[in-house]
């Protein structure tokens, strides 16, 4: 399993129309990412690193391209399908937490299981195995607004891996946290990648974070270059 290709891209192709100009993010970017592998995207504030994690994670369709996940080629397939493969197969990580603020936070990581269409009984084990993992096994009871930014991000990527996807795609995951806290938290969600064999791609400007990292890219002029 470790080792295998679970992302590519091959000649990516991303345009937006800014009035009578045309904005071109991605350029012909081909990028690969193994299982078990974490990949620091480092790149300046509007090269693009939303617009790559988007089309990476089947939010956003290539205007030219391919995106395959674990091999199958994505950007043609039907909405519903893409839904489908990225529910199943991609877990998303924001710089703000986005937890639902009237749940808890077991709630919060088996919202997406019950959706997968899991009994509650399952979805409430693995929330409380992600929890206990993540270190804030006793704060399973607790809504968000009673946990602090770091105890919130880290059952913000328990809710990600819930549905134990192929790939995680974060972006600025610590952005908001201070850095003792930002260590804790990405120790954590490593640990998670290398565990369970997920692929990770996380955009970041923590420089000492992307060194962690097995490797380290870039956004320039519309490629994705290694660093």
């Amino acid at each position: 399993m470790w080792g295998e290709l679970a992302l590519e891209l091959i000649g990516v192709e991303r345009r937006y129309q800014q009035g009578a100009k045309e904005l071109v993010i991605l350029d012909g970017a081909d990028f690969t990412l193994q299982r078990g592998e974490t990949v620091a995207l480092v790149a300046p504030s509007g090269a693009g690193k939303s617009t790559l994690l988007h089309t990476a994670g089947l939010l956003e369709r290539p205007d030219a391209g391919e995106v395959l996940l674990s091999g199958i080629p994505c950007s043609r397939l039907s909405d519903d399908k893409r839904t489908t493969i990225r529910r199943n197969e991609v877990g998303f990580v924001y710089q703000f937490h986005h937890l639902l603020p009237e749940f808890s936070a077991l709630e919060n990581i088996m919202l997406p299981q019950l959706v997968r269409g899991l009994g509650r009984a399952e979805a409430e084990e693995r929330a409380r195995q992600l929890l206990d993992y993540m270190k804030i096994g006793p704060r399973a009871e607790h809504r968000p607004a009673e946990l602090s930014g770091g105890e919130q991000q880290r059952v913000a990527i328990a809710r990600a891996v819930a549905n134990a996807p192929l790939v995680l795609l974060a972006d600025e995951p610590t952005g908001n946290l201070d850095p003792n806290t930002a260590s804790y938290v990405f120790d954590a969600m490593e640990a998670l990648v290398r565990h369970s064999g997920l692929a990770a791609l996380i955009a970041t400007h923590n420089h000492d974070l992307a060194a962690r990292m097995d490797r380290r890219v870039t956004l320039r002029a519309g490629k994705i270059v290694e660093m």
